[in-house]
């Protein structure tokens, strides 16, 4: 029997997500997972997909769709309220007005993604200790992760990206991504078709995150395979071949003098003396 697209799709988007679950060990008998749900296409398939992957999994956990309402203005949280309630998913819906604060704080002509994420960061992990919530789900996809990675290598100098698992510096909260290898043509599409009430996110445009999506998309275009390179790149690191002394086997200068390991004597220009 032939697969209609969205079956297919659905079926797709799983099996990358059980990759990812698998290999990072995102989900375990009895999590109790608290799953962001910002209105977006993204949020709401990690929604779906995990129900889904919830009624065929060899282990019990539940779901908790937790949307915070920041108080942008004329943002329509009915709409996913009543999406939650018509489709009975568990859910919480909490309002703090973190929109004025930020407001308050920005400076004409900046951003309010970066201090705006903050905020909701550290109320989503507050919440989720209140709750009861062994693990956070959050809706990122490979794209998300390799825009990540490139805004750290061009604008901080790291070569660091999006992890699937992360523990919170206080040790209180374990995020996690389980759509990170999933490619967000799949869940655009995924999300027109089931109709999902999306309610897109207007108060961020123009950052440096915008440009380095358009940079992939438009590298894309040149060369179709090349997010698929980049998250398979991302996958397995060739650390003997960067310039990091404390992966290397051959330590630098620097890095000995952090180690208490041998290194060669610097000239005045730093490069090492010949005999």
């Amino acid at each position: 029997m032939k697969l209609s697209r969205l079956e297919y799709l659905q079926k797709k988007i799983a099996r990358h997500m059980g990759e990812a679950i698998h290999e990072w060990g995102l989900i375990a008998e009895g999590d109790r997972i608290l799953v962001g749900v910002s209105g977006g296409k993204d949020s709401y398939t990690l929604l779906h997909l995990l129900r889904y992957l919830k009624e065929r999994a060899p282990v019990r956990f539940d779901l908790l769709a937790f949307h915070l309402d920041q108080g942008h203005p004329g943002f329509p949280v009915e709409r996913i309220r009543e999406y939650l309630v018509r489709e009975g998913y568990p859910h919480r819906i909490v309002h703090q007005d973190t929109f004025s604060l930020v407001m308050e704080k920005i400076k004409e002509g900046d951003t309010t993604c970066s201090l705006c994420s903050r905020y909701r960061r550290a109320i989503i992990y507050n919440q989720a200790v209140e709750l009861a919530c062994t693990k956070i789900a959050l809706g990122h996809h490979r794209e998300d992760a390799i825009e990540t990675l490139l805004l750290n290598m061009f604008y901080s100098g790291q070569l660091k990206g999006m992890p699937a698992r992360l523990r919170s510096d206080d040790g209180r909260n374990t995020v996690i991504r389980p759509m990170i290898y999933v490619p967000e043509e799949e869940i655009r599409e995924f999300a027109e078709l089931k109709g999902f009430p999306v309610v897109p996110c207007t108060l961020c445009n123009g950052t440096q995150r915008d440009r380095m999506a358009r940079l992939l998309k438009e590298l894309s275009a040149e060369n179709p395979g090349l997010p698929g390179n980049l998250l398979a790149a991302m996958r397995k690191v060739v650390t003997s071949h960067l310039l990091d002394g404390q992966l290397s086997a051959f330590p630098s200068g620097r890095t000995a003098a952090r180690t208490g390991a041998p290194s060669l004597p610097q000239t005045a220009t730093g490069s090492a003396t010949s005999s």
